[in-house]
Parts: C-alpha cells; structure tokens; sequence
C-alpha cells in the first residue's frame, strides 16, 4: 500500500454493524508512501497514527 498526503484512507468494516472510517491522510513517516500513516478521520475530526490492515484501501485524493 502506497499513499500521499491528501488520499484518502478507507477501512472497512472487520464486524457486522461496524461503521466503515474514511479519513485524510496528513502526514507520510516513510518517503515511500508506505505505512504507517497520519489520519485525520472525516466523522471527527481525530487525527491517529493508523497501520492499515487488509481492510483499508488509499483512494487518491485532489492535489
């Protein structure tokens, strides 16, 4: 998994009911792009460090 700061980071949801989380990325600790990353999440405003499992997906965001 590959992202830039400004895509999106999409978890899916691991349980039934669960909520999926769709957040910003704002911060990239690997030139790479590779995990983890910095994610201010859309539903609050939170920002966490996230290593995404196999659930999450990057989708790009506008640059």
């Amino acid at each position: 998994m590959k992202a830039k700061v400004g895509d999106r980071l999409v978890l899916e949801p691991t349980h039934p009911g669960s909520p999926r989380r769709v957040g910003v990325i704002t911060e990239l600790h690997h030139d790479d792009g590779s995990p983890p990353y910095t994610v201010r999440w859309l539903d609050d405003e939170h920002e966490t460090l996230v290593y995404p499992g196999p659930e999450g997906r990057v989708e790009a965001g506008h640059r």
